[in-house]
């Protein structure tokens, strides 16, 4: 590939065209806002000059819904020699194009499985997809020209490619990242009305279900728009649990016996399920879960103290898999806690003892 288009230049068609532009491809941007193309383009994701003839590859990164319109435009000038779009959904976009009556056998849907809680193209980076999933649904009538472009531009940037059926796939993305924005949003909801006092009491717990409700509320209902009967089944599976679960602790309630033990085993057994799903999420890199050790260290908040905690654990030999940071209350001070495998507690906690860290006790 030497040459793209990039239609829409908001995080993920920004991103996109930093990461080609890295990698030597000449990136053309085009947006329904000249003036954030021009700021994709001082960015350096390329030009907003218009192509002097057909490009490589087209990559439509607009809202679902006017994703068929730009493709059908696109494709009517012949501006490339394929077409791809970056939109969260698949299925509904490749029917509304074929009953535009396009040719289909040069496009090919995809989605990237990364994005922010900002949008935007100050928001872009060229390595936004580096690790992450990327989703292409082919289909019998696509060029296999095509569908190596598409599998060139997900090389470029550096993403892993995952082949799914359209209707699969947006069954599927219901479940790991639409339900999961509006399940986040609900809970977040519910601290609008809450007491002051309740809300200084938010920890990590609260902080790690509500971090993608800061989200775009315009993107996510174009998003869930253009796929609302696969979000409307998976909360209406969540919509039962919840059913059963408050009728199990109004049981926990009860001042008869018999229905506090009926409560507890039903709270006992919503908990049991979501441990059983819990360990089906991929872990690092993809492979499987792997259960880590934490290692809980106290700092202070100032400059350097994290760099200091993962010196020290280089010293150790010790790989930190994963961190979370817990900030105090009123305090300028913190938790570090460091996810490592459990042969490396031990070490670990050694270097950081001689070192002076402060050890929350295990």
């Amino acid at each position: 590939m030497r040459t793209a288009v990039v239609i829409g230049t908001g995080l993920i068609g920004t991103s996109a065209a930093l990461a080609l532009t890295a990698r030597g491809v000449s990136v053309h941007l085009v947006d329904h806002d000249p003036a954030q193309a021009r700021t994709a383009a001082a960015l350096g994701a390329g030009t907003d000059d218009a192509p002097e003839g057909q490009v490589d590859l087209a990559i439509v990164a607009v809202p679902p819904a006017h994703v068929a319109a730009a493709l059908a435009d696109a494709i009517g000038r012949g501006l490339a020699r394929a077409y791809v779009d970056v939109a969260s959904v698949k299925g509904g976009p490749r029917r509304e194009l074929t009953a535009l009556g396009a040719d289909t056998s040069a496009y090919i849907g995809t989605h990237p499985m990364a994005g922010k809680e900002r949008s935007g193209p100050l928001a872009a980076t060229a390595d936004l997809f580096e690790g992450r999933p990327w989703v292409l649904t082919p289909t019998r009538d696509t060029d296999h020209e095509v569908l190596n472009l598409a599998l060139e531009l997900v090389a470029l940037c550096r993403a892993v490619p995952v082949v799914m059926d359209a209707d699969a796939h947006d069954r599927a993305v219901a479940l790991v990242s639409h339900t999961p924005q509006l399940v986040s949003s609900m809970v977040a909801a519910r601290l609008e009305e809450a007491d002051e006092t309740a809300v200084r009491l938010c920890g990590q717990g609260i902080r790690d279900v509500t971090r993608i409700a800061a989200s775009d509320p315009r993107m996510w209902v174009e998003i869930l728009s253009a796929n609302p009967g696969p979000v409307a089944d998976v909360l209406a599976g969540i919509a039962a649990d919840l059913a059963e679960t408050v009728e199990a602790l109004r049981g926990l309630q009860s001042a008869d016996e018999t229905e506090r033990k009926g409560g507890a085993a039903g709270i006992e057994d919503v908990l049991k399920r979501g441990n059983a799903g819990r360990v089906r999420v991929p872990g690092k890199h993809g492979a499987a879960p792997m259960a880590y050790e934490t290692v809980g260290v106290f700092i202070s908040d100032k400059p350097g103290e994290l760099a200091r905690i993962f010196a020290d654990a280089g010293r150790a030999g010790v790989n930190i898999e994963d961190v979370r940071i817990e900030h105090a209350t009123g305090q300028q001070a913190g938790l570090v806690q460091l996810m490592v495998e459990p042969r490396a507690v031990a070490p670990l906690t050694a270097e950081l003892r001689e070192r002076g860290w402060a050890l929350r006790q295990q």
